[in-house]
């Protein structure tokens, strides 16, 4: 509770960080290494899809007399963007590469994230390696929760997942 507002995270107001490192050490055992594979599961997947509706765009090329084709250029960030949207805004709060690799996003308060976030996400991790190239990776070792530069930006945390958790913790 804020002593001067009376605001708390029930009634809405100020939302505590839930997450402490110090304390629980179990959500964050191994996360950078674990973010970076489901990061390569998630960009294999993402490519599959691209693929698939690159193909579609062909054949829709040839019945729409090449109109379609115009879209090519779009397939990519659509399927990352809702791809990202849904599965980290989905229930599990993960990618499937995170849910192979046994993490998930939530918010610093604990919140489970929402589509929008998901996909804001992304484009923020897109832009960010950008612009910075493999930088923004050089934040997570030096920060007890192994946070990157858009988890700071957009106030998200990515932790093992409760099963891997309680494997860590013992």
């Amino acid at each position: 509770m804020n002593s001067s507002s009376g605001e708390t995270a029930e009634s809405g107001g100020i939302r505590p960080n839930v997450y402490f490192p110090e304390s629980q050490p179990e959500l964050f055992a191994g996360v950078l290494s674990r973010r970076l594979l489901a990061f390569l599961f998630d960009a294999a997947i993402i490519l599959a899809l691209t693929l698939a509706g690159w193909v579609l765009l062909l054949l829709l090329g040839v019945l729409t007399f090449g109109l379609a084709w115009l879209a090519m250029g779009l397939v990519f960030p659509f399927v990352a963007l809702v791809y990202s949207g849904m599965t980290l805004g989905g229930p599990n709060s993960a990618t499937l590469g995170m849910r192979i690799m046994g993490i998930e996003l939530r918010t610093w308060y604990g919140d489970r994230p929402y589509f929008v976030l998901g996909a804001v996400h992304a484009v923020f991790f897109w832009v960010s390696v950008s612009i910075l190239t493999p930088f923004i990776v050089l934040i997570g070792p030096f920060n007890s929760r192994r946070r990157l530069l858009h988890d700071f930006l957009l106030g998200t945390v990515v932790i093992n997942s409760g099963q891997q958790a309680r494997a860590l913790g013992g």
